[in-house]
């Protein structure tokens, strides 16, 4: 029996994990996050081109390194390329370049355990 694993998957699943995460942990509500002073100004105007919206949306949104946000015209110009594509790039960029830290030797030596107590438990050797 074979297993496979496909890396994209890993990075949209982890990109996914991200976002809910940013989504439970909610955000500030305050009379300064509620901009109540812009909407007693603006009424029933747009609020998009208003200094506040634009200081203040980013800290809300959750940010993506897959997700492509530009308007449909911009992503043709960049190659349109879907979120499997990137994911596939950003999952090569992190096998060439991640330099992970090292164990420390407790680390190792409580992983080495678990693995002999697996391997005595399953008959495995």
């Amino acid at each position: 029996m074979g297993m496979t694993f496909d890396l994209a998957q890993l990075i949209i699943d982890a990109e996914i994990y991200k976002m809910v995460l940013h989504t439970i942990n909610g955000f500030e509500v305050n009379e300064e996050t509620l901009a109540l002073d812009v909407i007693k100004e603006v009424k029933m105007g747009e609020f998009v081109s208003q200094k506040h919206t634009t200081d203040n949306f980013k800290k809300i949104q959750s940010h993506s390194d897959i997700i492509n946000r530009q308007p449909r015209e911009q992503w043709l110009a960049a190659g349109a390329k879907d979120m499997t594509e990137v994911a596939y790039e950003k999952a090569i960029q992190i096998l060439e370049n991640h330099v992970p830290e090292p164990l420390t030797e407790e680390q190792a030596a409580y992983i080495r355990k678990v693995v002999e107590d697996a391997e005595a438990e399953y008959g495995v050797k």
